[in-house]
Formats: C-alpha cells, sequence, structure tokens
C-alpha cells in the first residue's frame, strides 16, 4: 500500500495517463508531476456546452485517478443550463457557478483539494486544441487558460463545414 492509497490521504496526480480516447469519454488531460508547481493542474476539451452531457465523463475519468469530486466550479455563462448538482457515479457532485471564465473549470475533492484545469472551447480546431492542452499540462507552465487559449488559436472557432 502506497501512501496515496491511505484512507485520508490526499491522491496525487498521476505519473501518466495514456488510454485510448472512445467515443463519449472525457478528452482530458492531467499534469503528470507530482508537484503541481503550475498554474494548472490539467485540460478538458468537451464536445459541446451542454454540462450535463459533458461533465458525468469528465468527472467519472477524475475519480477515477484522482479520488471522489464533491464539487465543481464554471461559469454559468458559458454553459448550457447549468444545474446545482448532478447525480454521477451514484454521487452528488454540486455545481458551484463561479465568475472563473469559460477558460478554466474549478475541481474541488474533499473539503479543500482544488484543482484548475483548462477548458478548451468545444467547437476549436483539432490541432489548436491539442497544443493547448499540452500547454496546460506542463509543469513549468507559468501562463494562465486565457492566454494559452489565445496563444495557440484555441480560442478561434472552427471554420464551417
Amino acid at each position: 500500500m502506497t501512501d496515496s492509497d491511505t484512507p485520508g490521504t490526499p491522491r496525487l496526480l498521476p505519473d501518466a495517463v495514456h488510454q485510448p480516447v472512445s467515443p463519449g469519454t472525457a478528452l482530458l488531460r492531467l499534469e503528470t508531476t507530482h508537484a503541481r508547481e503550475g498554474i494548472l493542474d490539467g485540460a478538458w476539451w468537451p464536445r459541446s456546452r451542454d454540462i450535463g452531457a459533458e461533465l458525468p465523463s469528465l468527472i467519472t475519468a477524475l475519480t477515477e485517478h484522482l479520488g471522489p469530486v464533491t464539487r465543481v466550479g464554471l461559469d454559468a455563462s458559458a454553459w448550457d443550463e447549468l444545474p446545482t448538482r448532478l447525480v454521477i457515479d451514484g454521487r452528488v457532485v454540486h455545481i458551484d457557478s463561479f465568475p472563473v471564465g469559460d477558460d478554466t473549470v474549478l475541481i474541488t475533492r474533499g473539503d479543500r483539494d482544488h484543482f484548475s484545469l483548462l477548458v478548451v472551447p468545444p467547437d476549436t480546431m483539432p490541432d489548436a486544441a491539442r497544443a493547448a492542452m499540452a500547454r496546460a499540462v506542463r509543469a513549468d507552465n507559468v501562463t494562465g487558460a486565457e492566454q494559452i487559449l489565445i496563444d495557440t488559436g484555441s480560442d478561434t472557432p472552427s471554420p464551417p463545414n
């Protein structure tokens, strides 16, 4: 049993997570260092602005790697119909509306353990999204989410088909 397996001990971010993406799963990257010294702890690329459809797969993926998630903080203006709570995998997850901007989501496990994830807009071109996600999870990243999206062109919508 490692320290992170001991009940009551916060679990650390995984050293590496490389899994194939199945349809309907969350597109998520987490920082791969235990230090958590960067501004962001990871990045999430939802497929739509429907939080009821997008959040369950994110919470399921995060719970698998971080342990139970209790709260999610988002900017209500960035999402369609933001509920106050959802039941995900049999657990109640409270949803708080914060003026954090639509480029971040705040995840809480336990009482005070917070994770900040860059949110790549759903309509971002794949290359720009990958670049933004890679930059967000760099251990030495000191750039905020909004600037990462600007620098990688992820703040520009995909051209219509």
